[in-house]
């Protein structure tokens, strides 16, 4: 158990001298001798718990990925135990701005990962690859919505989902850039939540 402890605290301490790098100046040219004075460590060292460059973007991608769900998760449990699905959706949603210095953080570092993305094909594709949980997630929860009479039936719980993860996405960049405040991106949000859902809470 040390052992690991010590693997994880490690690839830890690498992964976040990767996005303090993707913060500061972008990934397009980062190196892995780059990275490696980051985290203070060698480069062998670097190459054995990550291999290659493009294995360790997208461990530091994972790890970063993780993180966000973890304290997603700890946000989610903080709204009660019967929140209704107006409040968890509207809570995922929430996640994707960045709300709070340590979401604006984890949002600049994916601004980083995104523009490295357009620039590797082969980094590309694991982005294009990747299975579009979230709005399935969200889709999930307002059809159980549905079923607890909180959203009508006529409404496509797959369209609005869709619609409403894209749309919060869209508002990272100009909260990011301060076009936008939190506030004002939440406030839309709301106003979105509004059309979906008719009660709060099952009757």
């Amino acid at each position: 158990m040390p052992r690991q402890v010590d693997h994880d605290r490690r690839r830890r301490q690498i992964a976040e001298a990767v996005w303090r790098l993707a913060i500061s100046g972008g990934l397009e040219d980062v190196t892995l001798r780059q990275v490696a004075a980051e985290a203070k460590v060698s480069a062998r060292l670097l190459q054995y718990y990550f291999g290659t460059r493009a294995d360790l973007l997208l461990g530091a991608l994972k790890i970063l990925n993780e993180d966000a769900e973890r304290q997603a998760r700890e946000r989610l449990a903080l709204l009660g135990e019967t929140p209704g699905m107006h409040a968890i959706v509207r809570g995922v949603l929430l996640e994707l701005l960045p709300v709070d210095e340590e979401r604006r953080t984890r949002h600049l570092v994916y601004a980083a990962y995104f523009v490295r993305f357009l620039a590797d094909p082969a980094l590309a594709k694991v982005a294009r690859d990747a299975p579009r949980a979230l709005e399935d997630l969200v889709a999930g929860l307002i059809e159980q919505g549905q079923d607890t009479g909180q959203v009508p039936r006529r409404v496509d719980a797959t369209a609005e989902a869709a619609f409403l993860v894209a749309g919060t996405e869209g508002l990272q960049s100009s909260v990011l850039l301060r076009q936008r405040t939190a506030d004002e991106a939440i406030a839309m949000i709301d106003h979105q939540l509004a059309r979906v859902f008719t009660t709060t809470n099952p009757a």
